[in-house]
Parts: structure tokens; C-alpha cells; sequence
């Protein structure tokens, strides 16, 4: 595999940096090379923010902010129209977009007329798994199917071992199930 460069745009407090983090660390227990990183502006809660994951087979050498992704996932739909969450994309990018709209809704919204668009309706999915609008976890399952960057299983044991003994089993399991059912229930145009 090449380098795939993800980039993040969600507020603080919504996840897009533990999102981004476990996609990287679930890709780092396969063998691959990664990078994981959060990028603030204002420091508070609801500011927006983005996160950036890259994984490689190689030795990755850039160390910098990801400006031409090949991904990329937008946790925030309110951020779609406020920012260019498409910059940089190219020509076979992939945005994928939390959201109850289908992509080709999308793809008119944002005006991206190259490359695909996926949606999921992650805060829905976030709500009646977890019981709480927390869609950085169904994300990452929405993701996953959009580009295999690792398998489900892959991640569901990341997110296993680091929430665990932090939110407890029942909690722990609920995020799982939402990775799973957005795997499920993306759509991709």
C-alpha cells in the first residue's frame, strides 16, 4: 500500500482525534507505519478542530499537516458550507460525510464533482448504540468501508483494549456496535 493520508474535520469534544488516533493504532498492530495527530485552533470545546492519520507500508518522512488527503471524514456536518472541508482532495478522494442525507445530496452541497462521496448517519447511530451523540466511533466503522484500512475486527480490538477498563464493558461494547452497524449502513455514491 502507498501512504493513504486521512483528514479529520470535526469540533472539539466530538472524538475526530480518538477517531483518528485508533484508526492509526489499529493500522500500527498490522505492522504498518502511521502517523496520528490533532491540529486546534481556539482550545475549547465545540471550536473546530481536524486530525490527520497516515499509515504506510514505508517509513513515513513527511511531518506536516495533511493538505492533499486521500480521505476525507467529516464528524461535524454543521462544518460542511462554514469551511472547504473538499480542499485538497483529489481526483479519486473520498469524503465521507455524517450525515441522514445520501451523497448525491452531498455531492451537490459540497460542490465535489470528482472522486466519491459516502454518508452515514453516525450521531443517529451514535445515539441508539451509545445513548449519546458521540459519532466518532461509528465514523471510523463508516470508514472502514469506504477504504479497508484495517479490518472491523482489527479495530473493534483497539477500541477493546483501550476503553475497556476507561468506560467500562457495556460502554466499550455499544461503540463497537456502532462501528459495526455504520460499516453496515454507509452509503457510498
Amino acid at each position: 500500500m502507498a501512504m493513504i493520508e486521512v483528514r479529520w474535520h470535526g469540533r472539539g469534544g466530538q472524538g475526530a482525534k480518538t477517531a483518528s488516533q485508533f484508526l492509526g493504532e489499529a493500522a500500527l498492530n498490522t505492522g504498518k507505519y502511521i502517523q496520528a495527530f490533532p491540529e486546534y485552533g481556539p482550545e475549547r470545546a465545540g471550536a473546530p478542530m481536524r486530525s490527520y492519520t497516515r499509515i504506510s507500508d514505508k517509513t513515513i518522512t513527511v511531518h506536516s499537516s495533511v493538505t492533499n488527503p486521500d480521505i476525507v471524514v467529516v464528524i461535524d456536518p454543521t462544518l460542511v458550507g462554514s469551511i472547504d472541508v473538499t480542499e485538497g482532495l483529489g481526483d479519486k478522494g473520498v469524503i465521507l460525510v455524517n450525515t441522514d442525507k445520501i451523497p448525491q445530496e452531498m455531492r451537490k452541497e459540497l460542490n465535489f464533482t470528482k472522486g466519491k462521496v459516502a454518508t452515514v448517519d453516525a450521531t443517529k447511530i451514535s445515539l441508539e448504540t451509545l445513548g449519546m451523540p458521540m459519532p466518532n466511533m461509528p465514523m471510523l466503522g463508516a470508514l472502514l468501508k469506504v477504504n479497508n484500512l484495517v479490518s472491523i475486527e482489527e479495530l473493534s480490538e483497539r477500541v477493546r483494549a483501550k476503553f475497556s477498563k476507561k468506560i467500562g464493558e457495556e460502554k466499550t461494547n455499544a461503540n463497537i456496535e456502532g462501528i459495526k452497524r455504520a460499516y453496515k449502513e454507509v452509503n457510498i455514491g
